[in-house]
């Protein structure tokens, strides 16, 4: 992704995909989602949140985008018995490499680092750091 767009900021990514980004006061419990309604794609994204994590959310529902295009997981989650948490791991999976890709890792192997300290650096929830791909 980053190769074809020649940056990995996912608001970059998103304008040059022709993908809505939707700053929204979303309920404090919802940091976003992804809607895809008559070819038409939107990343909605809670307004509240911090720049940071506006960002690794962009990155996760452009994920949702790439990974499942036609997946409506609030649905999903709501009214089938389906388990979304595969979709879920698969979205921050992506997320956390678009934004921490091999070589800024590589910049820190002569560091004492761990892994959720160098994704803290690149503003990626610590909670998810343990899906960067060594």
């Amino acid at each position: 992704m980053e190769k074809k767009y020649k940056t990995n900021n996912p608001f970059e990514i998103c304008s040059l995909a022709n993908i809505q980004v939707v700053p929204w006061d979303l309920h404090e419990e919802i940091n976003g989602f992804y809607k895809y309604d008559r070819r038409n794609k939107y990343i909605f994204i809670n307004l509240n949140l911090s720049d940071d994590m506006q960002r690794f959310v962009c990155s996760h529902e452009l994920g949702h985008v790439i990974l499942h295009p036609r997946s409506n997981t609030p649905f999903l989650r709501k009214k089938t018995l389906f388990s979304v948490d595969k979709l879920e791991v698969e979205a921050n999976t992506f997320a956390v490499e678009l934004l921490m890709n091999d070589e800024k890792v590589y910049k820190f192997k002569d560091t004492n680092l761990s892994i959720r300290e160098i994704a803290k650096i690149y503003g990626i929830p610590e909670n998810v750091a343990y899906l960067k791909k060594l």
